[in-house]
């Protein structure tokens, strides 16, 4: 079949990473605020040893690095574009290429493959080896007995989560940052494939729909309110996701991570300058993070947001997602009482599939699970198209 996209790669340096835990003076240019955080890199669940659990601030690959644009073959610029989050634990982005060859074929416009902090390749190669993190496993496997779904593939970002759970915000709130940071360069005219008065939508996967979520529900300076959302088999609040797999995370770190991000929140806002600011201090995109932790909580915030933007928003499901399920995207997106029209469509395919690998490689099976794909993107398309 002739190939009918190109890949380029181009470099961003994250002016963001200024917010990452290890520093010790913190300055919010927004608010010209000085913070300050006394921070220990503990290591009761983490060692230094093995340099997973090293400072946020030193991991040179997060904070420069190399992308990738899907275009049209032949495009010397573009004015159209799509970003392309993927899902959490991600570390390359060999399943994204052909959703982002769909999209762009179906479309005609540029696919932006960003990467999320501390995913793909914005972490250390060595956090990716077989070898080290097979040791890692077995090492937390003996320390944590009753460990459900500890696996090489989830051992870092398992173990860092598990020692600094509030690395999930800092991570996201740099990601954040750098896709406005990514958008401002563009409209400047600094990009040299974007066209400076270029328009954007948002195709986001699993917990990239968080972020494109609050992209879209904060709309900064109102770049993004003629933006699009898609979101693939996400769109579910934090407190309603189940994501203890051997892929994501294993049963450890989610305990942390819920018992931080849900049921004690509150009173670590009251402890953590730091956060504290961002959620509570006059960010409104930290005030949107903080609506989509838990269902209930300022649940009508959330969905007065959710019913502004309720015609740009569309999200498909899979019947059997039992990581984030379609009744929970369903409660989120269209609200307790039903009354937001955003679009969900639940899918289900005859072939044996799951949240990590909706689309899996089977020779068995090869022509049917292209022909999902092909339906699924197709939706997707429509909906950018129309």
């Amino acid at each position: 079949m002739e190939n009918t996209t190109d890949i380029n790669t181009y470099h961003f340096e994250s002016h963001a990473h200024k917010i990452l835990p290890g520093v010790t003076d913190y300055h919010c240019e927004a608010h010209s605020e000085e913070l300050k955080q006394n921070l220990n890199f503990y290591t009761e669940v983490g060692t230094i040893k093995d340099d997973v659990h090293i400072e946020d601030i030193c991991v040179e690959e997060n904070k420069a690095f190399d992308y990738q644009i899907i275009s049209p073959k032949g495009a010397k610029n573009t004015s159209e574009v799509i970003f392309l989050f993927h899902g959490f634990n991600e570390k390359d982005w060999t399943k994204y290429i052909p959703w982002a060859n769909s999209i762009c074929e179906g479309t005609g416009k540029s696919v932006v493959l960003f990467p999320i902090a501390f995913h793909m390749q914005r972490a250390p190669k060595h956090w990716s080896s077989k070898r080290e993190m097979y040791c890692l496993s077995e090492k937390r496997k003996k320390r944590y007995p009753n460990i459900v779904h500890s696996t090489l593939s989830n051992v870092a970002i398992s173990m860092r989560l598990h020692s600094m759970p509030q690395r999930f915000i800092w991570s996201g709130l740099q990601t954040y940052y750098d896709v406005i940071q990514f958008v401002e360069e563009c409209k400047a005219g600094k990009h040299p494939f974007i066209n400076k008065d270029f328009k954007y939508d948002l195709f986001a996967y699993s917990i990239g729909g968080f972020l494109a979520q609050i992209l879209k529900l904060t709309n900064h300076k109102e770049y993004f309110s003629d933006s699009k959302v898609c979101l693939f088999c996400s769109g579910a609040t934090f407190n309603r996701l189940s994501p203890v797999s051997k892929f994501i995370l294993d049963s450890e770190a989610n305990v942390a991570l819920y018992s931080f991000l849900v049921e004690h929140f509150d009173k670590i806002l009251q402890k953590d300058e730091v956060i504290e600011h961002y959620i509570q201090g006059g960010h409104l995109e930290g005030k949107i993070f903080y609506s989509m932790l838990e269902y209930h909580k300022m649940r009508t915030f959330r969905e007065e947001l959710l019913k502004k933007y309720e015609k740009q928003i569309y999200a498909i499901t899979l019947k059997k997602d039992f990581v984030i399920p379609s009744f929970e995207v369903i409660n989120t997106l269209k609200g307790a009482y039903r009354d937001i029209a955003i679009n969900v469509d639940e899918m289900d395919f005859d072939n044996a599939y799951t949240h990590e690998i909706p689309f899996p490689a089977n020779k068995n099976s090869e022509s049917l699970v292209n022909e999902n794909m092909e339906k699924v993107f197709t939706k997707v398309c429509d909906f950018y198209n129309n």
